[in-house]
């Protein structure tokens, strides 16, 4: 995997104001930590950042730091729930050489045969990796797969170096079949009944004269 060179910033500020602040500069706050060091407040140019994060469990090359650049891997990911863009970002030291713990996509190749309707139950799927060879996805082949046919966790074919951290029973797709026209428009035929609105009890005019005498 390829590693990305991002130039980081010491933050001093802190709080909502500092980091509304920090991002109207175009910048993204974040923590470094891991390897029992202690954590670094940081700011990350917000462009630089968002680019690099494209690649899923990209290996950034911290730079800028005191005592020299550091590997790492983010870890989490914080983002505006309207705009999307990055509101804070936590990154995990690593180590050439060492093993880490990801989650990497599962990407889907070929057609399955006809009459048939994928479902895959798995997206991403966890596995050991060095970190500086993590795979940016785990290719599934389905070409020609017929209704029935299923792939679990343990029957995914890894690259060189990378073992399998989730269940090896874990249902991967399978493939179902595909629903007829009839029966697509029986279900959009069917329409709920509607629960008539209750209609609240007239209250007898006899009655109503006589609480209004007894008030």
């Amino acid at each position: 995997m390829p590693e990305v060179r991002i130039v980081a910033e010491p933050r001093n500020e802190f709080g909502k104001g500092a980091a509304r602040r920090t991002r109207r500069a175009g910048r993204v706050p974040a923590i470094l930590y891991g390897h029992g060091t202690d954590t670094r407040h940081i700011t990350l140019p917000g462009h630089d950042l968002l680019m690099a994060l494209k690649t899923p469990n990209v290996l950034i090359n911290v730079d800028g730091l005191k005592g020299g650049g550091q590997l790492a891997l983010p870890k989490a990911v914080q983002r505006d729930p309207i705009r999307g863009f990055i509101e804070h970002v936590d990154l995990i030291m690593v180590r050439r050489g060492e093993k880490v713990t990801v989650e990497v996509p599962v990407q889907v190749a070929g057609e399955i045969a006809p009459g048939g309707l994928l479902d895959q139950q798995l997206v991403r799927i966890a596995v050991e990796a060095e970190a500086t060879r993590i795979p940016q996805a785990i290719d599934v082949d389905v070409e020609g797969m017929e209704v029935g046919a299923s792939v679990h966790a343990g029957e995914l074919t890894l690259p060189q170096g990378v073992t399998l951290v989730a269940e090896p029973d874990a249902l991967v797709l399978h493939v179902l079949a595909a629903p007829t026209a009839e029966q697509i428009e029986a279900e959009l035929g069917e329409v709920p009944e509607e629960t008539p609105e209750a209609v609240p009890e007239a209250v007898p005019e006899a009655s109503a004269g006589a609480d209004e005498q007894s008030g």
